[in-house]
């Protein structure tokens, strides 16, 4: 299966739902207009559907876009809620949201910072 890399470093999910009859061009007019972004940048740009069973994942690649589309057959994805109009996640945290993980759920261990080694 076509999936993106773990080391991707910069995806960009966009948190508002989108039309997906945009396709290639209206997705890259909307990563230009509406998050102030180049589309033709090495970025990874991420939307879903309002019912949130669709994602589609956009990106230039030299000489043009490749849109990517995923469609659940039962499920939903779970889509991050932010304030914001975009998350910025790495490669693997996308993989694990295509699995089906919910990553508001997932927190790292807590970083602890020493001021001298003892």
């Amino acid at each position: 299966m076509l999936r993106p890399s773990d080391n991707l470093t910069e995806v960009y999910l966009c948190v508002e739902p989108v039309d997906f009859r945009k396709r290639a061009t209206g997705l890259s007019v909307l990563v230009q207009d509406e998050l102030g972004m180049s589309p033709l940048s090495d970025k990874l740009f991420v939307f879903t559907n309002r019912r949130r069973n669709q994602c589609a994942m956009l990106y230039w690649e030299r000489t043009g876009f490749v849109l990517w589309t995923k469609k659940l057959q039962r499920q939903r994805f779970h889509w991050p809620g932010s304030v914001d109009e975009t998350v910025r996640l790495s490669g693997r945290e996308l993989n694990w949201l295509l699995e089906g993980f919910d990553l508001s759920k997932w927190h790292p261990h807590e970083a602890i910072h020493y001021e001298y080694v003892a």
